[in-house]
């Protein structure tokens, strides 16, 4: 009796449309298990304040420098800078914001929670200056 083989795969990357930001692509999605993206992010802006519901995120820093803005858990934010090298984990329920000090490339693997968005900026006293709004954790979609 032979087993079956699996099949290998190789994505096509899909742009996922205009990011004021820089660029977003999907570069792989294993449904309901992760997706692997490119981001480019511009010099000088950033992404908001914000945690998932149910996302779970690792990033790696491919080119660039990168301040990362977290909490850990006692409401003070925090500020790190990262340079080309460098990784970071964003579990579900962390609060964090990345903001480019030079043009960055990151390559982000996650589970495919691509909706799934708290934004927290009034806790920190900071105004929301555009970006996607908050998504309740009812209206979360997993691909």
């Amino acid at each position: 009796m032979t087993s079956k083989i699996p099949q290998v795969h190789f994505p096509i990357a899909e742009d996922l449309g205009h990011r004021d930001w820089g660029e977003e692509t999907l570069l792989a999605l294993v449904s309901g298990k992760y997706s692997l993206k490119k981001l480019v992010l511009k010099a000088g802006f950033k992404g908001g304040l914000q945690y998932h519901h149910k996302k779970d995120e690792c990033g790696y820093l491919v080119e660039g420098e990168l301040i990362i803005r977290f909490d850990e858990g006692d409401g003070i934010l925090r500020e790190r800078i990262l340079c080309a090298g460098a990784t970071f984990h964003f579990p579900p329920g962390a609060v964090h914001q990345e903001e480019a000090l030079t043009d960055c490339v990151i390559i982000e693997a996650s589970t495919p929670h691509f909706n799934d968005r708290v934004r927290v900026e009034d806790r920190y006293g900071q105004t929301i200056s555009g970006g996607l709004p908050s998504t309740d954790i009812d209206e979360v979609s997993e691909k």
